[in-house]
C-alpha cells in the first residue's frame, strides 16, 4: 500500500474503506441522514439513540415506546440509504439502555458504540446470534482493562473495538474538571495507554482489536497523526455539525460557524459530568443562578437527579436540535471555533482525505 493512502478501518469481518468513525451525537444531531451520507462515503455512520423518541408524538407520554420506535424507523431509514456501515450510540446511564441496545441487535446494526459508563451486563447471546460488534467508549487505559477483564470472565469474549475520547471532544467528559487541561490526560497519552492495555487481550484472544482515537480530531492531519501513533482510526463529531447532510437545524449547524474560541466553555451538566458546550444566553442564565421550570415526564438517565437540577438537559438539547437556541444549547468540541462553513459529506470527507496525503507524503 502507498504510505500516503489513508488505511481502511477492519472491525471483525466488518471493513470500512477509510478509517472515520462519525461519533454518534444523540437527541437528534445524527440520525440516518447524516450516518447514511458518512457510510456512501466510506466511513462509519453513527446513530446517536439518546433522547430519539423526541421525533415521536407520544414521547412525554409513552417515552420508552417512543424511543424504540424512533430507534427502529431511523435504522431501517439508514438501511435504504446506504450500503455502508450503521452504528448506533448508546449511552449506558440511560434508564432505557438495555431496551435500546435490544432493539439495536434486532435490526442488524453492524455496530453498537457504547460509552456514558462501563458496558458490563449486556444480553451476550443476542449480540453474538446478531453478529452487531460491540465497541466500548472509555476515556482511560483503566476503564478499558476493567471492561475487558469483566468480558473475559464473565464472557469468554472480548468487544470487538475500543473508541478511547480524550478530554477535547464535545458533549459529556469522563473526566474531572482538574484532567481537561492536565497534559497527564491528553488523548494521544490515553492512546498509547490504552493499546497496551488491549494489546493483552488481542494475544489471549488472537483477535485484531481496533483502538479508535477521539477527542478534538479536526484535520487529516491529525488523522496522520493518530494512525502513525497506533490507533487504527479515529471518530470525528464536531466537523460533521457543519455539514448539509447533518439532521439538526440551520441555527444549531450556525451556532458551530459563529462560535469563537472563547465560547467554547466547560460546564456542570445535570447528569453531574462536565460537558463542552458553546456558551450562549441560555448558559449564561443557568450559570447565574437562574432555574428552567420543567416537569420530568420520565426520568431518561439513570444519574440525573431531577428534583434538584436547574434544567432539564433532554430539553435543552431538544430544543437547540429544533433550533430554539433561545431555551437550549448546543455541545461542541475544542475545535468548533475553526469551522467556517457548511459543507457537503462528501466534500468534508475529501478535504480530509488530501489533508491526510499530504501530512504523509511529507514525513
Amino acid at each position: 500500500m502507498n504510505p500516503c493512502t489513508i488505511p481502511s478501518l477492519r472491525i471483525g469481518e466488518l471493513q470500512a474503506k477509510i478509517p472515520i468513525v462519525q461519533g454518534g451525537m444523540s437527541v437528534g444531531i445524527s440520525l440516518s441522514g447524516l450516518a447514511s451520507a458518512v457510510a456512501n462515503e466510506g466511513g462509519i455512520g453513527v446513530i446517536g439513540a439518546a433522547g430519539i423518541g423526541m421525533l415521536e408524538p407520544d414521547f412525554s407520554t409513552n417515552f420508552k415506546e417512543a424511543n424504540k420506535r424512533a430507534l427502529r424507523k431511523e435504522i431501517r431509514k439508514a438501511r435504504k440509504m446506504t450500503k455502508g456501515i450503521i452504528g448506533v450510540n448508546l449511552m449506558v446511564a440511560l434508564s432505557d439502555f438495555d431496551e435500546l441496545l435490544l432493539v439495536a441487535i434486532e435490526e442488524g446494526v453492524d455496530l453498537v458504540f457504547l460509552g456514558a459508563g462501563l458496558p458490563l451486563k449486556v444480553p451476550f447471546d443476542g449480540l453474538k446470534k446478531a453478529s452487531t460488534k460491540v465497541v466500548p467508549i472509555v476515556s482511560s487505559a483503566r476503564a478499558a482493562s476493567i471492561i475487558f477483564r469483566y468480558w473475559t470472565k464473565r464472557y469468554n469474549h472480548v468487544p470487538d473495538a475500543v473508541v478511547v475520547e480524550g478530554p477535547l471532544a464535545g458533549g459529556h467528559l469522563g473526566f474531572k474538571k482538574e484532567q481537561i487541561n492536565d497534559p497527564n490526560y491528553s488523548l494521544e497519552k490515553i492512546v498509547k495507554e490504552v493499546i497496551s492495555v488491549i494489546k493483552v487481550f488481542e494475544e489471549q484472544f488472537n483477535k485484531k482489536i481496533p483502538v479508535i482515537a477521539a477527542g478534538g480530531i479536526y484535520s487529516g492531519t491529525d488523522i496522520y497523526r493518530f494512525i502513525r501513533m497506533g490507533a487504527s482510526g479515529v471518530q470525528m463529531a464536531t466537523r460533521f455539525v457543519a455539514t448539509h447532510e447533518c439532521d439538526a437545524d440551520i441555527k444549531f449547524k450556525e451556532a458551530y460557524i459563529n462560535c469563537r474560541k472563547e465560547d467554547l466553555i466547560i460546564i456542570d451538566s445535570p447528569v453531574g459530568l462536565p460537558g463542552r458546550a458553546i456558551r450562549n444566553k441560555f448558559l449564561d442564565e443557568v450559570s447565574s443562578g437562574m432555574r428552567k421550570p420543567f416537569k420530568c415526564p420520565w426520568k431518561c438517565l439513570k444519574t440525573c437527579d431531577f428534583r434538584k437540577t436547574p434544567y432539564c438537559i433532554a430539553l435543552a438539547l431538544t430544543n437547540a436540535k429544533r433550533g430554539n437556541l433561545d431555551e437550549g444549547f448546543a455541545f461542541a468540541g475544542a475545535n468548533a471555533y475553526k469551522v467556517d462553513k457548511i459543507v457537503s459529506v462528501k466534500e468534508l470527507i475529501e478535504t480530509l482525505l488530501m489533508e491526510y496525503e499530504k501530512a504523509a507524503f511529507k514525513a
